[in-house]
């Protein structure tokens, strides 16, 4: 009779072993189920040499994340400054809207933005503007 039990105990440890080891994710496999968000129309020329293109002051400026992105996270700067926008979502992405800081007139300024997916994974990317004077 205690022979049954140790080998209903060991069989019942076992397997609850087993099936925690099948279903558990390493911090590789937990990154390729994320989708990170994707940033994609940044409507603004980035500076590159040797065109040397230059923004006009004060331009407005969009960007669209994509819909897995929590909207709640999304984070935009330029120069590391947070810049205020407007936030617009679709079925199918969100649309940010933003303006050139007047401070920035003239100087080159670097516009990063960044996202936490619904899923937890996160990204961000940015672009580097010259500034024209007005």
């Amino acid at each position: 009779m205690k022979i049954i039990k140790i080998v209903k105990a060991t069989l019942l440890i076992t397997t609850l072993l087993y099936n925690g080891l099948a279903t558990a994710y390493t911090p590789e496999e937990s990154d390729k189920t994320c989708k990170k968000p994707k940033f994609t129309d940044f409507n603004l020329k980035e500076y590159q040499a040797p065109s040397n293109i230059e923004t006009p002051a004060e331009a407005e400026f969009i960007i669209k994340i994509s819909v897995w992105a929590d909207p709640e996270s999304i984070k935009l700067t330029a120069k590391k400054s947070p810049l205020p926008f407007t936030l617009e979502s679709t079925s199918t992405f969100h649309k940010i809207k933003a303006k050139l800081p007047a401070s920035l007139n003239g100087d080159f300024a670097r516009i990063d933005v960044s996202a936490k997916s619904v899923a937890g994974c996160d990204d961000k990317t940015g672009w580097l503007v010259k500034v024209s004077n007005p």
